[in-house]
């Protein structure tokens, strides 16, 4: 008797063992390059003047260098707790990336986050890069990369709005959310959902500094469609000449909104993608209301080398001599499974108060036209 409620123990320990298992994994990404731009700026200001060309090493042609540990623990009939801290860095200075709020950088600045996932989809808690920005990336051929995409499109458009380039607080949509609450759906025939809502914490505000998306995305026989709504109030409290101005109290007002409808189609190693956006600030939409939209087309020549290429227009709806005209192209080859080398060459008409760039973290000046060129490697481990 005693023999078999031992052995039953031991069975019941390497059980629960079995359904805790855990893993932690190091990974990260260094990305770096040569680049040349025609012209410059010192800041995203409304009255930044051009500096002239630059010729620089450059951290981030592809996507940001960054570093992270991820894990996952096994709690048995098909869920798992998981958890992720990822942050960016210079290769250049071996600084840390971008702050949230000015002045204060984080070093996990891109993911803090912990979750579980399962049969019902996934949930993550904490800061994190939110759904539509994967919207956003399945649906350019450009794939939302640093150099020439609709992101360095739609960040044109926040520029535009205001932003002052020092936190990750933009005025229209977001790339980055703290406080995060996002939700995952499984798929179904292809159509899965996201839904986003971020509590602001601020005492005797019930939505000051909230911030709610909902993202809708089908993907099947090459085809992705996705359907982005992003809401945020008190969204970049902070005025352009931070710090010597004070931030602007939380009053709860709803003052960033953000629209995307995209699609992008692959065939026979083509890809074909189109977009159309609205971004603007409820609150004043007389001031702040703009439009951006985009083409791409790419060719995949075997599995290690691809060019892509993208057109992004941005429009002041408020006034029409206020619009720009962005084209990229670029080519990537992989040395290895860990390794690409890239080039890229873009270039940007900006008119009237429009300022966007080619690359993200390079300013120019607002209604000057600009060409800039980039090669580097990008390595994963």
């Amino acid at each position: 008797m005693k023999l078999k409620s031992y052995s039953s123990a031991v069975l019941l320990v390497f059980s629960a063992a079995a359904h805790s298992q855990s893993s932690v994994t190091l990974y990260g990404v260094l990305d770096t390059g040569l680049l040349y731009q025609s012209t410059s700026a010192a800041t995203f200001l409304p009255n930044a003047r051009n500096l002239g060309h630059v010729y620089q090493l450059k951290d981030g042609g592809i996507y940001s260098s960054f570093w992270g540990l991820k894990g996952s623990e096994d709690i048995g009939a098909g869920y798992k707790i998981t958890f992720k801290l990822q942050g960016t860095f210079n290769t250049t200075n071996g600084k840390f990336g971008l702050s949230d709020t000015p002045g204060t950088t984080a070093i996990f600045n891109q993911f803090a986050t912990i979750g579980a996932t399962g049969p019902f989809g996934t949930f993550d808690a904490g800061r994190q890069i939110i759904p539509m920005i994967y919207a956003m990336a399945e649906t350019d051929v450009r794939g939302a990369q640093y150099f020439g995409s609709i992101l360095t499109a739609w960040l044109g458009v926040n520029q535009a709005a205001g932003w002052p380039g020092t936190s990750t607080n933009a005025p229209i949509g977001a790339l980055y959310d703290s406080n995060a609450l996002v939700y995952n759906s499984p798929k179904f025939y292809g159509a899965s959902l996201a839904l986003e809502y971020a509590p602001g914490g601020v005492a005797g505000q019930f939505q000051g500094g909230t911030r709610e998306s909902a993202v809708l995305k089908y993907s099947n026989y090459g085809l992705n469609l996705s359907a982005v709504y992003y809401n945020g109030h008190d969204t970049n409290p902070f005025p352009q000449n931070f710090p010597a101005a004070p931030a602007v109290p939380a009053t709860g007002e709803s003052n960033n909104r953000f629209y995307y409808f995209g699609a992008m189609y692959t065939i026979s190693g083509f890809s074909l993608s189109a977009s159309y956006a609205i971004g603007k600030n409820p609150a004043k939409s007389n001031t702040v209301d703009f439009e951006m939209a985009s083409g791409g087309l790419g060719y995949q020549f075997n599995p290690r080398f691809k060019i892509t290429s993208g057109y992004y227009y941005l429009k002041d709806r408020n006034n029409s001599a206020n619009h720009s005209s962005e084209f990229a192209v670029g080519a990537e080859y992989n040395l290895s499974q860990r390794t690409k080398a890239y080039a890229q060459v873009g270039y940007v008409d900006n008119k009237g108060t429009m300022n966007q760039t080619i690359i993200y973290g390079n300013p120019v000046a607002p209604g000057v036209s600009t060409t800039a060129a980039m090669v580097g490697i990008r390595h994963s481990f």
